[in-house]
């Protein structure tokens, strides 16, 4: 019965922590969605695969959500046309690269600035490789979920080439009339469409002959935005749900104290504080100051491992992950993250620190 209490604060506290960020996410999104034109915004990518992995990783800066609401932003640049190396450095590196999940690690570490500049280093680093190495996959179509294959093939961004006339790849649907905006995601069954809004088809009458969305009043982009909001919340707040009582029921049935005994070396010490960054799935916000609570007794590259890896891949934000690629596209981010986290970091506990 204790053990069953336990789990249930823990999955509790998991929410609490994520669902504030989750609807920070989905709202940015949303306006993203209805109040930003891709033509505009993908002219501002880099070109250059590297240049846009690293302009990726650094705009959580500018945009400080966290690993929760950091999904549904990078779906929407993906179907915006936002190069895939400028999605995945976004998706790896908002949750740390952002001035609130930066002032906090000061706060947490301020005894210990090297620990603040390396986890910011590292990360960016890490996000820019990862999303590097995904740009010489020139078709997403065998990395993402099927709905978001269908809809990238038939609303391909090179589609909107003319100026005056736009075609809207919200609105577009394929010959026959097959409706690509409809609800259900991984986890949740349905027919595989993972979270593409349907907003758009609602009463407000938009349509291929109304030309942009853009076009419409600001009251109805609003409600357009309120609409977006609800039914991504419904769906990825459902895999969030799940996620966290997965991460709840492993935290209780492994516990802490078998992890951190095997943290007394500078290669064990790691291997340790990475599996307890998957498990734990701690927000970004707050992980430096669970992390903080080892710093007398764990090298600083395990700590650095916590800090770096947990953002990027945690079980509470896998289920997150699947509402945009398949499992063996989240395999690789995982296994990616977590050997450049684990080689970046055994050379700091060798070398450096």
């Amino acid at each position: 019965m204790n053990q069953l209490n336990n789990g249930f604060t823990i999955f509790l506290s998991l929410l609490v922590e994520a669902i504030p960020f989750l609807l920070l996410g989905v709202v940015f999104s949303s306006l993203l969605l209805f109040f930003i034109d891709e033509r505009k915004l993908v002219t501002l990518m880099p070109t250059n695969p590297l240049f846009g992995a690293l302009f990726g990783s650094m705009i959580g800066f500018l945009f400080p959500v966290c690993e929760c609401g950091n999904v549904p932003v990078a779906r929407r640049f993906l179907m915006q046309g936002i190069p895939t190396p400028v999605a995945i450095g976004f998706l790896l590196a908002a949750p740390t690269i952002n001035p609130i999940v930066i002032w906090a690690t000061w706060t947490a570490f301020r005894g210990q600035p090297e620990i603040v500049i390396l986890r910011v280093i590292l990360s960016l680093t890490i996000a820019t490789i990862i999303g590097f190495v995904f740009s010489f996959q020139k078709d997403l179509t065998p990395i993402v979920q099927p709905a978001l294959a269908r809809y990238l093939k038939f609303n391909p961004p090179t589609k909107l080439k003319s100026p005056n006339v736009r075609q809207n790849s919200l609105i577009s649907q394929p010959a026959g009339g097959l409706n690509l905006l409809q609800s259900g995601n991984y986890w949740l069954g349905g027919n595989g469409i993972t979270g593409l809004p349907q907003p758009i088809n609602s009463s407000l009458g938009a349509d291929n002959s109304t030309g942009s969305v853009f076009s419409k009043p600001t009251a109805d982009k609003m409600q357009l935005v309120l609409e977006n909001t609800i039914q991504e919340l419904r769906e990825l707040g459902g895999v969030l749900v799940l996620g966290s009582a997965i991460a709840a029921a492993i935290q209780v049935l492994a516990p802490r104290d078998v992890i951190i005994s095997l943290g007394a070396g500078p290669i064990t010490s790691i291997i340790a504080m990475l599996i307890l960054a998957a498990v734990v799935s701690i927000c970004s916000t707050v992980d430096s100051f669970f992390a903080l609570s080892f710093a007398s007794t764990f090298t600083s590259g395990s700590l650095l491992a916590f800090l770096v890896f947990g953002p990027m891949i945690d079980l509470k934000g896998i289920g997150l992950l699947l509402t945009i690629f398949k499992p063996k596209t989240v395999f690789y981010f995982f296994a990616l993250a977590g050997l450049l986290t684990f080689l970046f970091t055994l050379f700091i506990n060798l070398h450096i620190i």
